[in-house]
């Protein structure tokens, strides 16, 4: 049964204000029937020296990327996960994380693409959980298997493959990696883990930090208009590094200010970087 959404007058301006909630608000709620949380992490171990109360844990390699395909799991895996965690497909889950929830984000992206219809994420994540004292716990829990439904995957419309990417060359495309990783500058970000460093032509650089505010959490309506008011309307790309910083800006344009067309490239420079062939652009900064 989904929860009611968190009231918080600050995110009314935002286009999709449930997909958010406080820490006020999740703390007030927390063993709220219908309620699940999820922590997922840049640093998978942060989870065992303390966690949300009744959080669960969710690595997102090992729990979401399949090892052999260099993709996401398929419906299968996914359906005995959400199962093995106890999470009914009504169910509320709220995502947080640490490094201003880029991989909680990631896990949102991917969850909304099996389906999973209230999905939200934690204003300022783990770190802001933990900077304003909140209690903590150790115990993982051990909830009751569910019947969560078996659901595929549809990657129709948030995600985007390098084929797309190339077709569409011209059209609205985002680099959210820092602008020394964009500018392909050896030993300031470079190629990561790509062979050649740089950006997709046409990609202009918007790193997904800018989002955030100083203390991890989404700036306002007005700043985030400011930010990206420059991208031209209709279809948008994103990409970065393996997508997941990417997923991050993702949920911004598209739950924060309402682009209805907006799709993450999650292959992104490691696979376009490494790809024979694939064009791309360098600039130092």
């Amino acid at each position: 049964m989904p929860v009611a959404p968190d009231p918080y007058p600050a995110f009314a301006s935002y286009a999709y204000p449930h997909r958010l909630v406080t820490t006020e608000w999740l703390s007030a709620n927390l063993g709220t029937p219908g309620l699940k949380i999820i922590e997922c992490n840049a640093d998978v171990l942060l989870y065992g020296i303390g966690h949300v109360s009744g959080a669960s844990k969710l690595d997102w390699r090992s729990d979401l990327d399949d090892p052999v395909t260099r993709d996401y799991i398929d419906g299968e895996r996914f359906t005995e996960l959400m199962r093995s965690q106890g999470v009914e497909h009504d169910d509320t889950l709220v995502l947080y994380g640490n490094d201003g929830n880029s991989h909680a984000a990631h896990a949102l992206w991917l969850l909304t693409m099996f389906g999973h219809t209230d999905v939200r994420l934690l204003d300022g994540g783990r770190d802001t959980w933990i900077g304003e004292g909140r209690d903590t716990v150790f115990e993982t829990p051990e909830p009751p298997r569910s019947r969560y439904p078996h659901t595929e995957r549809d990657d129709t419309s948030f995600r985007a493959f390098r084929e797309d990417v190339l077709g569409h060359l011209g059209e609205p495309l985002i680099d959210v990696r820092s602008p020394h990783e964009y500018a392909g500058n050896p030993g300031e970000g470079g190629p990561g883990t790509a062979l050649r460093g740089g950006h997709i032509p046409t990609a202009v650089n918007v790193p997904w930090t800018d989002a955030l505010t100083s203390d991890g959490r989404f700036r306002s309506r007005t700043e985030l208009d400011e930010i990206y008011g420059a991208i031209d309307a209709g279809p948008i790309t994103v990409y970065s590094g393996v997508g997941e910083r990417s997923s991050h800006t993702w949920f911004v344009l598209k739950y924060l200010l309402g682009r209805e067309s907006v799709r993450n490239y999650d292959g992104s420079w490691t696979e376009w970087g490494n790809s024979v062939k694939m064009p791309i652009a360098t600039g130092r900064l």
